[in-house]
């Protein structure tokens, strides 16, 4: 039975959400591998916001997805077929081999991973890109010390719940950003968080000087806009701002919300900094060591949000901007 690869492509630059019109869903058959490259045979697919910025035509850390390309996305998947002296058939890989179902590589950027250790969706969340972030964004870059009070936004997806619990290891008070009841619960109740602001159904602003009436140390900001300007009103002396994403603003068809309240930076001599993860990437076994440890000893819990069928990638995708998933989501290539 011959293999369909199925792919989904870039086919138009969205203005705004990407749409139907945004895709190009093809089927083609298995090239033939040559020498020095391998057939992977793809299991998951990372769903992640930084996707959005891959479709713009502008300059960033990394170049743009191109008219006609496969999309971009981090993967897990298995060697199928080798001419590869460094990877034999059965080894698992990590890497970016796109939104399809069968990936040729030459190995460049691909990394050997055990599903033993853990299950394969791990290594594109909490053991893959989102862990790292989490990981070097509040370490490195927000450096939060013991007893500081840290707020984390996009709390219950894939780098704000690790943040958060990672804050909690290092022995800070821990406020989340999250919508809706049922995820606010369980930031509190399964994570170990000391408390939530639920931004669908609060005042942040009023909730923020309830929840931290000794103010923000650090805040690890995911979504930007109206909630990144609350959060400055708060903030004390030195304080430490980690700007990871704001995917509020991702779909925006006008400029970029910025934030109003910068000032606040200057009156507390307060320090705002992005997080890109790859600057890190010498670091990454540190990091993957502490975090395997934390989860082993049970200080860390893990929460995959698994959607199947490769034929769902645009909606699938859609739903980061929704706020409907719940944890890291996983694009599971077979239905």
């Amino acid at each position: 039975m011959t293999k369909i690869n199925k792919q989904w492509r870039l086919k138009a630059r969205p203005v705004g959400e990407p749409s139907a019109e945004t895709w190009d869903y093809t089927e083609t058959e298995i090239p033939t591998i040559t020498d020095g490259q391998l057939l992977i045979k793809v299991e998951y697919i990372s769903i992640d916001p930084a996707m959005r910025g891959w479709l713009n035509d502008a300059k960033s850390y990394i170049a743009p997805v191109q008219i006609g390309e496969v999309m971009r996305a981090g993967t897990v998947g298995e060697v199928i077929e080798s001419k590869h002296e460094k990877f034999a058939v059965g080894d698992y890989v990590v890497g970016h081999d796109g939104v399809q179902s069968y990936a040729v590589s030459d190995g460049a950027n691909l990394y050997k991973v055990d599903p033993k250790l853990a299950p394969l969706s791990y290594y594109l969340g909490v053991l893959g890109m989102p862990g790292m972030t989490g990981y070097f964004g509040l370490l490195k870059t927000g450096q939060p010390k013991a007893g500081e009070t840290v707020v984390v936004s996009g709390a219950a997806g894939a780098v704000g719940s690790l943040v958060g619990q990672i804050a909690k290891i290092k022995g800070c008070r821990v406020v989340g950003i999250a919508g809706g009841a049922e995820k606010c619960k369980f930031l509190v109740d399964e994570l170990g968080f000391d408390a939530t602001i639920d931004y669908k159904n609060e005042d942040v602003k009023k909730a923020l000087k309830k929840t931290c009436p000794d103010g923000v140390d650090v805040y690890f900001d995911n979504v930007g806009g109206d909630i990144l300007n609350d959060v400055l009103t708060q903030i004390n002396l030195h304080a430490r701002i980690v700007i990871c994403g704001a995917i509020s603003q991702y779909n925006n068809t006008t400029e970029v919300k910025g934030p109003s309240n910068y000032l606040s930076l200057l009156v507390n001599r307060a320090r705002m900094e992005g997080i890109v993860v790859f600057d890190n990437i010498k670091e990454y076994p540190v990091a993957m060591k502490d975090i395997a440890g934390w989860i082993q000893s049970g200080d860390m819990k893990v929460k995959d949000h698994i959607v199947e069928g490769i034929e769902t990638f645009p909606d699938t995708l859609m739903m980061l901007f929704n706020g409907e998933n719940f944890g890291k989501l996983v694009l599971k290539v077979e239905g």
